[in-house]
């Protein structure tokens, strides 16, 4: 390689051969003994001509065919080349190597230090004005990489071309591309400290790419979208709070609803923006949660395999028509929650893996660096450029697209060494113990600077282990979440409701014990994608008996979740009892709604969510023990369960009764706090929902002695297999 300013045939051979690493060394304009010699690098260029603002300077080739030419001028000023080629095609371009750098000093000590908020303003394409030019400045990481070029249509995908300037020690390279803008396709050829190149890599930063299988980076302009959702920004933080109603309609936007009349493609952002923006609002729920929008090549992963976590996928559409999207929920009053995947990442030889020759974003050993449950690689927290990049796309998210929460995938993975690992697999953390505490480390600092940063916001996490403190604050030794999913209430719950009634009595534990633990930390109750693929069956699927006790069955249990302390979470299709396992290649089953008991389902949903969202008891006080009183939940004999929610001292409490076996039970005593009409306020075995319509008439009269610690009792009807809430006033329409 060379580095001197002299075009010998040294740097001749270095260039042509594809070594050379330093090209703004020699190409562009620099000093001579005679003034200043003009250097350009065009392959396919029989003749070049330098034309300035008053004159022009014919090149001379170095060599036939070698595409290097040279000249001498007197002053260095701006210029534009125009190019003829043997067969007489020609064209003009602006030169590369005649632009000064970029990245500023102080983004690179914010990127050597590892605290670049936002590394999308200095790496990845961005579309700017340089130097009076408008083109695509580039820039890149790569440490260990010898040489780093971009290839593209532009340059007939040949990384002599464009090589980048390499920026110290930073390990960042960087060129700007005049002339290049929206829609540009591009990688990165890099030569690793081998000496070998590897194959095309796509832009870690980009912010757009192909439509897999295809591979390349899309040169995307984000800038400029025009935001009218103000209001909606400014008051979120009332819609996110722990004492707001939260109900989340998780959707795979790919399977939610397919455009049958068009081979089945899925939605677009645009058509979702109306399609699925007013369902979630017909329905009541609050917030949409989307599988992992961020690029990724293979469907089968649901987006939880990403490469380009900068790039809305472009599968429904480019980044605007996805702010489309988010405009439209928040118009409709409807956050906007994305899953986050910093817990791993895919092998595929154009993504991150050995992405300058090296093990640059993964660990290098297999032991911290490999899953096995998932084959795929496990980032590096601990190296302060990985971090930063991990930190800095959470704010990407919240920043540039307005999104309002971050569900975060596999927590339980990333703060465990030994997570689904034996003995011999793991390697200890420097005080000999199975925590990953680099990982811990940047979930913390990722939830202090979203929560800082960003006015009103939400982080979940997805955490299935006894870890402490998840949704405590940072400052008070928590993760800084500010939610947790509660995976155990689900298992259990799940696993009770899928015994044959008779046998319930004897896991009554497996009902009850969530309420234990309930308010240990801020949860969300998941039903979620998980529980209805690889061959767990669909919701519905999951309950016991005959077709009619199925559907009362899960009647019964979605009143119980709604009634339980804790935010709400239901996958998509669930609403409206999908009757098998969810297949994300293919549309949800919308024909169903066809079927009374189906059609029942969804209308008992969205009244839950109406119900939820109006009655102050049901949900401002979800993640506290003053919201909750037991009635009494030691009734295994026959199955049921009886609570009070409640809200503030001027709040209506509610009674939530359940009666999970076949037999329906009448004058049932229940306690109750106080005297008079307590409304039947729903039903899980109304007509309306497809149930046999057995209840109280509307009322009950709670004039009966105490019990059950109560000041008063009512005698309630309980019907088969149902859920019950009674409120002393009527909810508001």
């Amino acid at each position: 390689m060379t580095n001197g300013s002299d075009f010998s045939d040294a740097t001749a051979l270095a260039l042509l051969n594809g070594h050379c690493d330093t090209p703004f060394g020699f190409l562009g304009i620099h000093p001579s003994d005679e003034g200043f010699a003009l250097r350009v690098f065009q392959p396919g260029a029989a003749r070049l001509t330098a034309v300035f603002k008053e004159s022009s300077v014919a090149l001379t080739e170095h060599a036939p065919g070698t595409g290097l030419f040279s000249a001498t001028i007197r002053e260095a000023a701006p210029y534009i080349l125009h190019a003829c080629s043997e067969d007489g095609t020609e064209w003009s371009f602006e030169d590369p190597y005649r632009f000064g750098p970029v990245i500023g000093e102080i983004d690179e000590h914010l990127f050597s230090e590892g605290t670049h908020q936002r590394l999308w303003h200095i790496l990845g394409a961005r579309c700017i004005t340089h130097e009076g030019c408008q083109g695509t400045a580039f820039a890149v990481w790569a440490p260990n990489a010898r040489r780093v070029s971009v290839v593209g249509p532009f340059n007939h995908w040949d990384g002599r071309c464009h090589v980048m300037r390499r920026r110290g020690a930073t390990g960042l390279w960087e060129i700007f591309l005049p002339g290049l803008g929206e829609g540009t396709h591009y990688k990165y050829e890099i030569v690793g400290p081998d000496g070998q190149t590897l194959p095309l890599k796509a832009d870690p930063v980009g912010f757009g790419a192909q439509h897999p299988p295809e591979t390349a980076s899309i040169v995307r302009d984000i800038t400029g979208y025009g935001w009218k959702d103000g209001a909606w920004m400014q008051g979120r933080g009332l819609h996110n709070d722990r004492a707001a109603p939260i109900s989340i309609y998780e959707v795979h936007l790919p399977s939610w609803k397919r455009v049958i009349e068009e081979d089945g493609r899925a939605l677009s952002y645009k058509e979702a923006a109306v399609a699925l923006v007013s369902y979630v609002r017909h329905m009541g729920f609050t917030h949409i949660e989307f599988l992992p929008l961020s690029e990724h090549p293979f469907d089968g992963s649901w987006g939880y395999q990403p490469v380009g976590l900068f790039a809305p996928s472009v599968r429904h559409g480019p980044p605007h028509e996805f702010r489309d999207l988010i405009e439209a929920a928040h118009a409709a009053d409807i956050g906007v929650i994305l899953d986050w995947v910093p817990a791993h990442f895919p092998t595929d030889a154009h993504g991150l893996a050995q992405f300058d020759g090296t093990a640059l974003y993964e660990h290098a050993d297999p032991r911290e660096g490999f899953h096995h449950d998932w084959n795929t690689l496990i980032y590096n927290f601990g190296r302060r450029e990985v971090a930063n990049f991990l930190i800095s796309n959470a704010l990407y998210w919240l920043e540039e697209y307005h999104v309002d929460g971050l569900r975060v995938d596999a927590v339980a993975s990333m703060l465990y060494r030994d997570y689904s690992r034996s003995e011999g697999e793991w390697i200890p953390n420097a005080h000999g113990g199975r925590e990953n505490l680099e990982a811990q480390a940047l979930l913390e600092r990722m939830n202090t600077l979203a929560y800082g940063s960003q006015n009103g916001i939400l982080t979940i996490a997805e955490e299935s282990t006894a870890y402490p403190g998840v949704s405590a604050p940072v400052e008070a030794g928590g993760l800084g979440f500010g939610f947790k999913w509660n995976m155990g209430w689900m298992n259990d719950t799940l696993a009770y409701m899928a015994r044959d009634p008779i046998h319930r009595k004897h896991h009554h534990d497996q009902l009850t014990f969530g309420f234990h633990y309930a308010f240990s930390e801020n949860f969300v109750l998941p039903i979620s994608h998980d529980e209805v693929v690889h061959g767990k069956g669909s919701l519905l699927e999951k309950m016991p008996g005959s077709r009619a006790d199925k559907f009362a069955n899960l009647r019964a249990y979605l009143g119980f979740m709604w009634g339980h302390p804790g935010k709400k979470l239901l996958f998509m299709g669930q609403e409206f009892a999908q009757p098998n396992e969810w297949n994300h290649n293919t549309s949800l089953p919308w024909d169903v709604l066809n079927d009374p008991a189906h059609a029942g389902v969804q209308r008992l949903v969205k009244d839950l969510n109406h119900l939820y969202r109006t009655v102050p008891a049901l949900h401002c006080k979800d993640c506290v023990p003053e919201g909750f009183e037991w009635i009494d939940g030691s009734d295994a004999d026959r199955s049921i369960v009886a609570w009070l929610r409640k809200g503030s001292a001027r709040d209506a409490p509610v009674a939530v009764i359940c009666n999970f076996t076949p037999i329906p039970r009448e004058a049932v005593v229940v306690g109750l706090p106080q005297t008079g009409t307590w409304h039947e306020i729903f039903n899980s075995d109304a007509e309306a929902y497809g149930g046999a319509g057995v209840g109280n008439l509307g009322a009950v009269e709670a004039n009966g002695p105490g019990a059950h610690g109560q000041a008063q009792s009512a005698r309630v009807t309980l019907p088969a297999l149902s859920t019950v809430m009674l409120c002393p006033s009527r909810p508001s329409d």
